[in-house]
């Protein structure tokens, strides 16, 4: 897989934390890497790692990186934010803030593009002007 294509699954598994309680998401995580819609036959077990890893990585922080977020979007909290935009955030936040092998315009530049596939019109414009703080 592709590194977006593995950012994309990330993106979806982490969507799911808006609907389902904490508790929850082991099973969803295992019905995530289980749905052949997401891993056809030919993805690695290196591949769907890398994506739990990541995916477990950003649900550990998840409460310290929307205070970041909240810090940040000046006039906007998490809990206004759509779904769509506040996954996309999350995901491109954890990347600048605490993973060191993504470059932040690498992570701005994903994330504008998961908004322009995922968001509605506008999305890519909000997040991207949400991220240019954390650039600074």
């Amino acid at each position: 897989m592709s590194r977006r294509e593995i950012r994309e699954r990330i993106f979806k598994l982490l969507f799911r934390v808006e609907f389902y309680r904490e508790g929850e998401m082991e099973e969803q995580k295992e019905l995530f890497l289980e749905d052949a819609e997401y891993f056809p036959e030919d993805v690695t077990e290196k591949d769907k790692n890398e994506i739990v890893l990541k995916y477990d990585a950003i649900a550990e922080k998840l409460s310290e990186i929307d205070e970041m977020i909240n810090g940040k979007a000046t006039g906007w909290s998490s809990r206004r934010m759509g779904k769509v935009e506040l996954t996309i955030i999350r995901l491109a936040v954890y990347e600048i803030c605490f993973d060191e092998r993504i470059p932040t315009g690498v992570a701005i530049n994903e994330a504008v593009e998961l908004a322009k596939s995922y968001g509605q019109e506008g999305s890519a414009a909000f997040v991207n002007g949400v991220l240019a703080k954390f650039a600074e």
